[in-house]
């Protein structure tokens, strides 16, 4: 109420008469007297919109499956977003205002949350495995904790607009929960379109979230140097050896050093590292090889047009990186194989 006061008033001072003065001395030190009020409060806190009168949940959770192009049923869709703590704080509720059994129509997500995880999981490590071929189990592992970690789904989970559709007893809704709920959504589509349109969903929405970013960065590789030189030997390569390329800033802050390394035998480059100094330059280049050895490079393309079918099966398995080598690696297409083959039979 203060504010609106505060408005008319402004709105009387700008209908004032033109000879008359355009404004009052106390209407400053109001404004300002309003706004230290309202800092000293701190920020508002967000709200639901199902506390707004034009809230219809109903055509919202309609809109939901109209704007992601699935057909959900809207039975499994509210029981997806549906959370047990919001279950557990209506019961409290009722029971305050004299409801001594209380019951609602509502069931919460858990089983479903359980069925989506271990659909993402599977379809997650088949996809990776059938595109990557050659890299290591140990990196799939990897890539396959970045791709269903809480931070990744929850993310994916709040860019598709769920936080506002999800009934929780918290607000703003934690990362977990979103999370859940997203799991539960896929859930919800197998059993409405099947698995082929819950992996098309996977794909498009969890597995896109590697597409710009560099595939070892989220393996931790322990030397890599000695771990090169391992891989080669089991191919009956000498270890690679180093050579300086390039150097720019020598014996200044701004030092860069281009380190390659070749192949003794054929004097082939494997590899090439840049750093602030020689061991840094000579560690990168390493990496470098090993990335060209797994078929990760950093502009690699992946044929995210891949369906259900053309995944390998859920019980192969890349070689570990202990027993890695060009002998042993399975005939497989690669991942731009993959994508010709796609074209192909699309055309």
């Amino acid at each position: 109420m203060l504010s609106l006061r505060t408005t008319n008033c402004v709105l009387k001072v700008l209908k004032t008469a033109r000879n008359e003065q355009s404004f009052h001395r106390w209407l400053a030190p109001t404004l300002r007297e309003l706004k230290r009020r309202k800092d000293s409060q701190g920020p508002e806190k967000p709200v639901h919109r199902k506390s707004f009168l034009e809230w219809n949940y109903d055509s919202e959770i309609y809109a939901f499956s109209k704007r992601l192009g699935e057909d959900f049923n809207n039975d499994l869709l509210l029981k997806a977003f549906t959370e047990r703590s919001y279950i557990i704080d209506e019961e409290e509720k009722q029971k305050s205002v004299g409801i001594e059994q209380p019951t609602l129509n509502l069931i919460d997500n858990k089983e479903l949350v359980a069925k989506g995880s271990e659909f993402i999981d599977d379809i997650v490590k088949r996809y990776l495995r059938t595109v990557l071929p050659r890299l290591p189990e140990e990196g799939i592992i990897e890539l396959h904790k970045y791709l269903t970690s809480v931070e990744t789904l929850s993310h994916v989970s709040y860019h598709i607009g769920t936080p506002e559709l999800i009934l929780c007893a918290d607000f703003p809704v934690e990362k977990l929960t979103m999370a859940n709920v997203l799991k539960s959504i896929i859930a919800a589509l197998i059993e409405s379109s099947g698995e082929n349109r819950a992996a098309i969903f996977v794909r498009d929405f969890i597995l896109t979230q590697i597409a710009d970013k560099d595939l070892l960065q989220f393996w931790d590789l322990q030397h890599p140097i000695k771990l090169l030189s391992d891989i080669l030997a089991r191919d009956n390569i000498q270890s690679p050896e180093p050579r300086l390329v390039g150097c720019s800033g020598k014996n200044t802050i701004l030092a860069c050093f281009r380190v390659g390394l070749y192949t003794p035998h054929n004097k082939q480059i494997i590899g090439l590292g840049v750093g602030e100094t020689v061991d840094i330059a000579h560690e990168m280049a390493a990496i470098d090889g090993l990335r060209q050895l797994f078929g990760t490079p950093e502009n690699i393309l992946f044929p995210y047009n891949l369906e259900l079918e053309q995944l390998c099966a859920s019980t192969d398995k890349n070689l570990s990186v202990n027993e890695w080598s060009q002998k042993n690696l399975p005939v497989q297409p690669t991942n731009f194989e993959l994508h010709q083959v796609k074209m192909t039979s699309s055309c």
